[in-house]
C-alpha cells in the first residue's frame, strides 16, 4: 500500500492555475495544507514566517485567476511568496529553503519561470510591473495579465509611489495588491501607516460606504453622475482611497485578505478594468499559527524553532553579543554623555540595534520607514541644525542612498556617521543580502572616513572616535557575534588613520581589515609552518585615511604583504593599499571576496568556499611568498 501522502492536495496540483478547479471548500484544505507546510519547514531551516503565513489565501486566489507563468505575479521583497513557491511545483525540495545548494529564501528567476523578479529589497515591484505590462501592449508583447503584490511596509518606500505615478498617467492595465498586515518587520511607521490602521481598526468605513454606494446607484438619474457620486463619497469616507484614485487607479477595498472567493471576485474585476487598479487587501501577519500571530516581529525572520509552541531552539552554550547588540548599548552610553546624538534607522530598529536607543531616547530616536534615501537627507538637516545623526542601515541597503551620501552628506562635507551593520557576508539570505560592496561605493567620496573594528571593543571606540569627527564617517561591522572581546564602559578616541601591529615578525606582513583581522591572527601560525618564518600581523582600522607610513614601513621590511578582508577583492580595501603602494618593492597579494554574487548559505561556510578561511588563506599565502623567493632568489 502506497504510503499516506501529507499534503494531499498540494501534492496532486500539477499546474499552479489547477487550483481554479478547486471547490471552496478543497481551497481551504489547501490553504491549511500550505499553512503547515510552511511551518514545518521554516521551524527547521529558519526564515520569513509570518509575512508567508498571511499571504496564503491571497496566494491561492492569484494563481486562480491568473495562469502564471504566462500571467505575471510579482512578489515585492519575496519573503512573503513561500506560498507561491509551493504552489509552482517546488514542494520535493522546499525542505532546502534557505539551505546552502538548495532552494533561495526570496524569489529567484533561475530557480523557477515562475518567479517573475528576484528581489530582496522592497518597494520595486511596481516598477516592475509597469514595465512588464506595458511590454505586453506592445505588438508582440503576448497580451498577458500584470499583478503585483506589495507590503504595507514597502509602501513606506518612495520607489512604490514613482511606479504608481507612472502606471496612473500611463492607464497600464495592471493590479497591484496592496498587502496591508500593519507591519513590515516591526511596526510601520509614518502618516500613510496611520491612514491605514484607521481602516483597519473602524470597519463601519467600508460598510457604510458599500451602503451609501448602494443607495446612490437607486437614484433617479443615478447612471449618468454615478460614477462622480461614487468618487466622492470614496474621498469622503476613505481617504487612502482617494490618494490611489487621485494617481490614476481605481480603487477596490479594504477587503478581507484571507476570504479567498472576495480576493478572487476584486482580482478578476480589477484583471477585466484594463486600467490601473489597486485592491487593498487587510490580512493577519503569522495568520492560522499563534506564536507567529502574537509575535510577529521575532517570527518575521525566524530561526528555527519548536513548531509545537514557536519557541526558538537555542544553541547549548550562549554566544558572546552580537556586533549589533554591542552597538545599540553603546550608542545609548553616547546619547547620554551628548544630548545632540540622534539615532536614524531605515524600518530597522531591532534589526540595527537602534531599538535600545528608542527605548531610552524615544525623542531622539527616527525610524523613516523603507526609505533609506530620505533617511540620509533627514540626517542632513539634524547635522545642519548642529546635532549628530547615526545612521544605523545594513550595508546592502544603504546602497540605496549612494547619490545623497555623495552629493548631500560628503560634497557639504557634514557630521553624518553611517553605522554599517551586516558588513560582509551575512549567511542565509544570500546575495540580495550580503554587504560586500560598501567599500567600494565609499572609498572614492572626498571628505569620508572609512573604519572598521575587529573586535567589539573597537566597535565601541570607533562609534566614539567617529562622533568626534568633524565630517561624514562611515564604520562596519559583521553580523552575528564577535570573538568575545570585553566590551568598555568607556570609550577612547583612536587615532584616525592609524593602524597597530599586533604581533611582529618578519617576510610576510598579513594586513587585516575589520573581520580580516581575526582571520589573519587565525592564520598566522599556519603561515609560520608553511614558510619557516612568524609573519607580523597589522590590525589596518582605517580604509580611508590609510595609515601609509606604517604601510612603507611594512613595504620596506617585508617580502610580501596580503590583506585580508570580508569585501569584495574589487576596489575593497586591498584595492587601497595596492593603490598606496603602486611604487614599493614589496609584492601586494589581496585576499577578498571573488567577483561574482554569493549565494545563500552558513556565513562560515560561505567564507571558506570563498577562501577566507585560515587554512586557504595560509596556502595562498604560502604560494606567493614562495614564488617572491624564487623570483629574487631568496632563502
Amino acid at each position: 500500500m502506497a504510503p499516506e501522502r501529507r499534503f494531499p492536495i498540494l501534492e496532486a496540483l500539477t499546474d499552479p492555475h489547477d487550483v481554479a478547479s478547486l471547490s471552496p471548500d478543497a481551497l481551504q484544505r489547501l490553504a491549511a495544507e500550505m499553512r503547515d507546510a510552511i511551518i514545518a519547514t521554516v521551524s527547521e531551516t529558519g526564515g520569513h514566517l509570518g509575512a508567508s503565513l498571511g499571504t496564503v489565501e491571497l496566494t491561492i486566489a492569484l494563481h486562480c485567476e491568473l495562469q502564471s507563468p504566462r500571467d505575471k505575479i510579482l512578489w515585492d521583497v519575496g519573503h512573503q511568496a513561500y506560498g507561491h513557491k509551493l504552489l509552482t511545483g517546488r514542494l520535493p525540495e522546499f525542505g532546502t529553503l534557505r539551505q546552502h545548494g538548495g532552494m533561495s529564501g526570496f524569489l529567484r528567476r533561475e530557480e523557477s519561470p515562475h518567479d517573475v523578479m528576484g528581489a530582496g529589497h522592497a518597494s520595486t515591484s511596481v516598477s516592475y510591473g509597469v514595465g512588464l505590462a506595458e511590454a505586453a501592449r506592445m505588438p508582440g508583447g503576448g497580451g498577458n495579465h500584470v499583478a503585483c503584490v506589495i507590503g504595507d511596509g514597502a509602501m513606506t518606500g518612495g520607489m512604490a509611489y514613482e511606479g504608481l505615478n507612472q502606471a496612473g498617467a500611463l492607464g497600464t492595465p495592471m493590479v497591484v495588491v496592496l498587502n496591508d498586515n500593519g507591519m513590515s518587520i516591526s511596526e510601520n511607521v509614518g502618516a500613510l501607516a496611520r491612514m491605514f490602521q484607521k481602516a483597519r481598526v473602524d470597519s463601519t468605513i467600508t460598510r457604510v460606504r458599500e451602503e451609501m454606494e448602494r443607495g446612490l446607484a437607486r437614484l433617479p438619474g443615478a447612471e449618468a453622475v454615478g460614477t462622480h457620486l461614487r468618487d466622492a463619497t470614496k474621498a469622503l469616507w476613505f481617504q487612502h482611497g482617494a490618494l490611489f484614485e487621485s494617481l490614476g487607479f481605481a480603487y477596490v477595498g479594504p477587503i478581507d485578505g484571507h476570504d479567498i472567493e472576495a480576493l478572487r471576485r476584486a482580482i478578476r474585476t480589477g484583471i477585466e478594468r484594463q486600467r490601473p487598479v489597486l485592491i487593498h487587501a487587510q490580512t493577519v501577519k503569522g495568520k492560522g499559527y499563534d506564536p507567529a500571530e502574537s509575535d510577529v516581529e521575532h517570527m518575521h525572520g525566524a530561526t528555527p524553532f519548536d513548531p509545537a509552541c514557536g519557541t526558538a531552539r537555542k544553541p547549548a552554550t550562549p554566544p558572546p553579543p552580537t556586533y549589533t547588540e554591542v552597538f545599540g548599548q553603546a550608542l545609548v552610553r553616547e546619547a547620554e554623555a551628548d544630548p545632540r546624538v540622534i539615532a536614524v534607522t531605515a524600518a530597522m530598529l531591532k534589526g540595527t540595534g537602534t531599538n535600545h536607543m528608542r527605548d531610552r531616547f524615544p525623542e531622539r530616536t527616527y525610524d523613516v520607514g523603507i526609505a533609506e534615501q530620505h533617511g540620509v537627507v533627514f540626517a542632513c538637516g539634524l547635522a545642519i541644525a548642529g546635532f549628530k545623526p547615526v545612521c544605523a542601515m545594513y550595508s546592502t541597503f544603504l546602497q540605496r542612498a549612494f547619490d545623497p551620501i555623495v552629493h548631500d552628506v560628503a560634497l557639504q562635507n557634514l557630521n553624518v556617521v553611517f553605522a554599517i551593520d551586516r558588513g560582509g557576508l551575512v549567511g542565509d539570505d544570500g546575495p540580495t543580502h550580503h554587504g560586500v560592496f560598501d567599500l567600494a561605493y565609499l572609498r572614492a567620496v572626498p571628505n569620508m572616513t572609512i573604519m572598521a573594528p575587529k573586535d567589539e571593543a573597537e566597535l565601541v571606540h570607533m562609534l566614539h572616535t567617529a562622533l568626534a569627527i568633524d565630517g561624514p564617517v562611515a564604520f562596519r561591522y559583521p553580523r552575528g557575534a564577535g570573538p568575545g572581546a570585553e566590551v568598555p564602559q568607556t570609550p577612547e578616541l583612536l587615532p584616525v588613520g592609524r593602524g597597530e601591529v599586533l604581533e611582529r615578525g618578519e617576510g610576510v606582513a598579513l594586513v587585516g581589515y575589520g573581520h580580516g583581522v581575526g582571520l589573519a591572527l587565525q592564520a598566522a601560525e599556519l603561515v609560520a609552518d608553511r614558510v619557516g618564518v612568524a609573519p607580523t600581523v597589522v590590525n589596518a582600522r582605517f580604509c580611508k585615511p590609510l595609515d601609509t607610513e606604517l604601510l612603507h614601513r611594512l613595504a620596506a621590511d617585508h617580502e610580501l604583504i596580503v590583506t585580508v578582508e570580508d569585501h569584495a577583492a574589487l576596489a575593497g580595501f586591498g584595492g587601497a593599499v595596492l593603490e598606496a603602494l603602486q611604487h614599493s618593492p614589496a609584492r601586494v597579494l589581496t585576499l577578498g571576496l571573488p567577483d561574482r554574487f554569493i549565494d545563500h548559505g552558513k556565513r562560515d561556510l560561505l567564507l571558506a568556499e570563498a577562501g577566507l578561511d585560515p587554512s586557504t588563506v595560509a596556502d595562498a599565502v604560502a604560494r606567493a611568498f614562495h614564488r617572491e623567493q624564487a623570483a629574487h632568489g631568496t632563502r
